[in-house]
């Protein structure tokens, strides 16, 4: 979170209280005097302990003294603190004395002038600073000075706002700033670089020394050598002056040096080495701290550690001690105090701290009085709360009723305080409602309201976002599109205004700024945001920074960015030569990370590169490479991934097995691991996920896998397939209805008809349907009747339905034969004329060759036509023209399984396509065909069918008899008859009587 909006900020400008001011006592020290850079040292006598605001003063005051020690009344007496006798009285004295005056009567002038500020309850406004800042040109600040004036001087100052630049600035104003702190911190690091005999440096001007400059650093002052020189020589007392330290001095030590490191301090070997000073006396004094030191320390550590502050046992043991505290002072926290612990907490879960039971029931304690005070948030507070709470929810806290009450409590209040908001804040809140609805917060209309209510205000502030703030609203418009956001006006609004700042910041991106907008991109993109030219120059703009940082992308942010990528791509993002780079700059760490990969960046990574391949990128050695390297993962991490993964795994490794992936043992592991888990996911699965996952699971089989494991998978999600049917989009049913077909006989005639019925008129009635999933939609429905023909059913409902898919592609021109194929096919069915020639590839397998040789030799006069296309469907092995018959040798791909019994859709079209084109079909399982003796039976039987007189005795019923057939719903359901020769037929041809037939219809 930014500096200003994190934690703890000055409070004169909102309240009068005074959470961030150190203790405003002065310290007790000796008393010195220097001549000439050398140290006198001259004993005092003792002094009473002072009070609040109380200092020293030197004996015998002049009448100025006696103007500053009275009671500072608001109306009339900052005129009277300006008198210029005022200021020529102290110069005069310090003229007078030279090296022996210690600063004293100039400490109780800057103290007068806090107390004002203090009384007001402001801090200096900008006209008063300007008429003081005229007086203080000659109030110069020496190395004779006590360390009392020192600190009293500088604290007092910049608690006033002395210090404090004003837009625009005055240049007179700003010498005079400069010179002023450049005299008081050459005193203070001559003091700290003393002897120890004889400066006179205690621990509370220390803490009170580095709050000041802490503070004059969070108010924009820059950290010039000199405040760099100077905290350095304050910190180097730290460890020697610890035991000295009060529980409001260690509260504003780490408050002063969680605020320097948040300002850009080096933690530097000094710097450690006083943290770890202060840290053991946290637990040391934890029952002395009131509830504004709770607060601010662990404020204090929270923002040390987020800065890089190593996670010491001492810190952990500081913090853990605190917690018990919060809940016992629950009832003294102011509002801010509420809103800097809960971000405290976050802030620390967020870096690995533990949600400890402690932490637990500190959060538990605080979450109540957000509700109860929800009136009480400024902007900054109700920003910091809601970012808290959606930070600790990413971080596993659970979602409970005080938490939600919380949340709710806090998104009425952004409606209404929404032009209050800053730049940072209007950032947090949607990064916030982005994340709460991530991790399943319910999008109320409250949530709704807030989001709608803070979008004109993206546009407002443009020009005042940084890098970080712009990648992290993109972020969240795109998140919260994703989960349902609707894509209102004033969204493509606030998402057109940033990103031509995309293109202006791309050099100040931080490698997870990159990845969060490339993946923004490519989500408002897939919900549906048009892919203008703005968004195509801010994805150019960044996709030369991933090349360049490929290196240093952790394994989460490298799944993000090929998902991201690879989405566009999806999307129609032109293949650019950047974005090719970006990819294979990025393929080799895929490999050189995998151990460190989580079960959703493999799913992503892997779903990635099928989609690659899938579009066309060449499988290069990269490529595989990285798919070999994953693929052992998902065995290992099976029991990890949720639905959507195991969804997203079975698909990309059927689309790349579909894309010539060698199905190696590695990936044989990871599908049977997963299938397994698809039953015991079974009531997770959305309507998606099943039609992705029978798609994968068709695919799968169609390049030749078969398990039980897939079995079972195959039959678990069929049966979900109706009580989810209300739910599937118009593409998932054209998935769906290919898988069903292409599974074949496995799935029974019955269970095709009723899903088909269910679901075909859907996509008849959907006019924005795309040619691919009309194409997959009519091939399935194809397939439908094909099956209905050849179990002697009506299908003229089919039939009806495969008109109309027809109709609306006909006159389309697909460049690809299987698009092509499926055309023809339907216009021979229907008897329509062809559309398109398509040009069929020819191959003629071992078996095929052998038996068409065979059956020449034995009928040498037979005239054999091989790989010939009928009717423009796609070629059949052997055709005997004069006899209008076609043998099929039929191969393991023609069946489900490769089990040489339940053919798959592929084969049972073609063959009903025959058929209905007249031809008398043969089809001989190429496992029969092993030599030349299993060859003569069926050769004899078609000498018969020929009328050719068979020689020699025996022959072989052409159809198979599949015995114990696997199917989802019946093991009984046998193929029909048509166009097969049968023992009883060949018995009936060979002696002329009939033989009893008994048939056994399709289930």
């Amino acid at each position: 979170m930014h500096r200003t909006s994190a934690g703890i900020s000055g409070k004169y400008a909102r309240s009068g209280n005074d959470d961030n001011q150190p203790d405003n006592h002065t310290a007790s020290a000796r008393c010195g005097r220097y001549r000439q850079c050398t140290v006198r040292h001259r004993d005092n006598p003792p002094r009473p302990a002072l009070g609040h605001n109380e200092f020293y003063h030197s004996p015998g005051a002049r009448p100025h003294q006696h103007l500053l020690r009275r009671s500072v009344n608001i109306a009339q007496d900052f005129n009277a603190l300006i008198k210029k006798e005022i200021i020529n009285g102290l110069v005069s004295k310090s003229d007078r004395l030279g090296d022996r005056y210690d600063g004293r009567d100039h400490g109780l002038y800057a103290s007068s002038i806090k107390k004002y500020t203090s009384t007001s309850k402001r801090p200096l406004n900008r006209a008063e600073q300007g008429q003081l800042i005229h007086l203080l040109q000659n109030f110069t600040a020496t190395r004779s000075w006590n360390w009392r004036s020192l600190t009293t001087t500088l604290h007092s100052f910049t608690s006033a706002g002395v210090f404090t630049a004003h837009n625009p600035i005055d240049e007179r104003v700003k010498r005079t700033q400069v010179a002023l702190l450049s005299t008081l911190l050459d005193a203070i690091i001559f003091n700290c670089n003393q002897k120890p005999e004889v400066r006179d440096i205690d621990a509370r001007g220390i803490a009170n020394q580095l709050w000041a400059m802490a503070k004059l650093v969070d108010n924009g002052q820059v950290r010039t050598p000199e405040i760099e020189k100077a905290m350095a020589a304050l910190l180097s007392h730290v460890n020697a002056l610890k035991d000295q330290f009060i529980p409001q001095h260690i509260t504003n030590l780490l408050w002063a040096m969680a605020k320097l490191v948040d300002s850009g301090q080096e933690q530097t070997s000094v710097f450690k080495g006083a943290t770890a000073a202060l840290l053991p006396l946290v637990n040391a004094q934890k029952d002395q701290f009131n509830a504004q030191g709770i607060t601010n320390l662990l404020w204090a550590m929270a923002k040390l550690v987020d800065s890089g502050q190593e996670r010491t046992p001492e810190l952990k043991e500081a913090v853990a001690a605190l917690l018990p505290h919060v809940s016992a002072q629950k009832a003294n926290f102011t509002p801010q105090g509420i809103a800097n612990l809960l971000w405290a907490m976050a802030k620390l879960v967020d870096n690995r701290y533990e949600l400890t039971p402690g932490l637990k029931e500190a959060l538990a304690a605080l979450l109540p009085l957000v509700n109860a005070k929800n009136n009480q948030f400024i902007p900054q507070h109700i920003a910091n709360l809601l970012w808290a709470m959606a930070k600790l929810v990413d971080n596993r806290q659970e979602q409970t009723p005080e938490l939600n009450e919380a949340v709710a409590a806090l998104l009425s209040h952004v409606s209404a305080q929404k032009a209050n908001f800053k730049p940072q804040e209007i950032v947090n809140l949607l990064w916030a409602m982005a994340k709460l609805v991530d991790n399943g917060q319910e999008q109320t209309p409250g949530l709704n309201k807030a989001v709608v209510a803070l979008l004109p205000h993206v546009n407002t502030h443009k020009d005042q976002f940084n890098a970080r703030g712009i990648a992290n609203l993109l972020w969240a418009m795109a998140k919260l599109v994703d989960k349902g956001l609707e894509r209102t006006p004033q969204l493509k609004e606030a998402v057109a205004t940033l990103l031509p700042f995309v293109n202006a910041q791309k050099a100040n991106f931080k490698l997870q700024e990159i990845t969060n907008l490339l993946w923004a991109t490519a989500k408002l993109v897939d919900n549906g945001l048009e892919r203008t030219p703005l968004l195509t120059e801010a994805v150019a703009g960044l996709l030369p920074l991933v090349n360049t940082a490929k290196a240093n992308f952790n394994p989460q942010e490298i799944a993000n960015l090929l998902w991201a990528m690879v989405k566009l791509l999806d999307n129609g993002l032109d293949r650019t030569p950047e974005l090719k780079e970006a990819v294979a700059a990025l393929l080799p760490h895929v490999n050189a990370k995998k151990d460190n990969f989580t079960p959703q960046g493999i799913a992503s990574l892997l779903w990635a590169m099928a989609k690659l391949v899938d579009s066309g990128q060449e499988r290069t050695p990269g490529l595989n490479e990285a798919v070999a390297a994953l693929l052992p993962h998902v065995n290992a991490k099976k029991d990890q991934f949720k639905a959507l993964g195991i969804t997203n795994l079975l698909w990309a490794m059927a689309k790349l097995v579909d894309n010539g992936l060698e199905r190696t043992p590695e990936l044989n592991k990871a599908v049977a691991a997963l299938l397994q888990h698809v039953n015991a996911h079974k009531n997770l699965f959305n309507a998606q996920h099943i039609a992705n996952l029978l798609w994968a699971m068709a695919k799968l089989v169609d390049n030749g896998e078969w398990t039980s494991e897939l079995d079972e998978a195959v039959a678990v999600l069929l049966r979900h397939v109706n009580a989810q049917k209300a739910s599937f989009k118009p593409q998932e049913i054209a998935n769906l209805l290919w898988a069903t077909a292409k599974l074949g006989e496995f799935v029974e005639l019955k269970a095709v008809t009723s899903m088909f019925e269910s679901l075909v008129y859907r996509i008849s009635e959907n006019p924005q349907l795309s040619q691919q999933n009309l194409l997959m939609s009519l091939w399935g429905v194809m397939v439908c009747c094909a099956r209905l023909s050849m179990d002697s059913r009506s299908n003229n409902w089919f039939e009806k339905q495969m008109d109309d898919l027809f109709a609306r592609v006909e006159n389309t021109s697909p460049d690809n034969l299987e698009d092509q194929s499926v055309i023809a096919m339907a216009a021979s069915w229907l008897g329509r004329a062809c559309p398109v020639v398509p040009h069929y590839r020819t191959t003629v397998s071992k078996p095929q060759a052998e038996f068409r040789n065979q059956l020449q030799s034995c009928i040498p006069s037979l005239q054999i036509e091989e790989e010939k296309s009928l009717n423009s469907l796609p070629p059949v092995d052997l055709l005997l023209p004069d006899h209008n018959m076609v043998i099929e040798i039929q191969g393991p791909f023609h069946y489900v399984g490769a089990d040489f019994k339940t053919r798959n859709g592929s084969t049972l079209l073609k063959i009903a396509l025959l058929q209905k084109a007249g031809f008398e079909v043969i089809e001989i399982p190429a496992n029969q065909l092993l030599n030349n003796d299993l060859m003569k039976p069926y050769i004899d039987q078609i000498k018969i069918r020929t009328g050719i007189p068979p020689q020699g005795h025996g022959s072989v019923s052409l159809k198979r008899r599949w015995a114990d057939e696997a199917c989802v719903t019946a093991d009984d359901r046998q193929p029909s008859d048509h166009g097969y020769l049968n023992a009883q037929e060949h018995l009936e041809e060979q002696t002329g009587k009939p033989a009893k037939r008994k048939r056994k219809n399709s289930q």
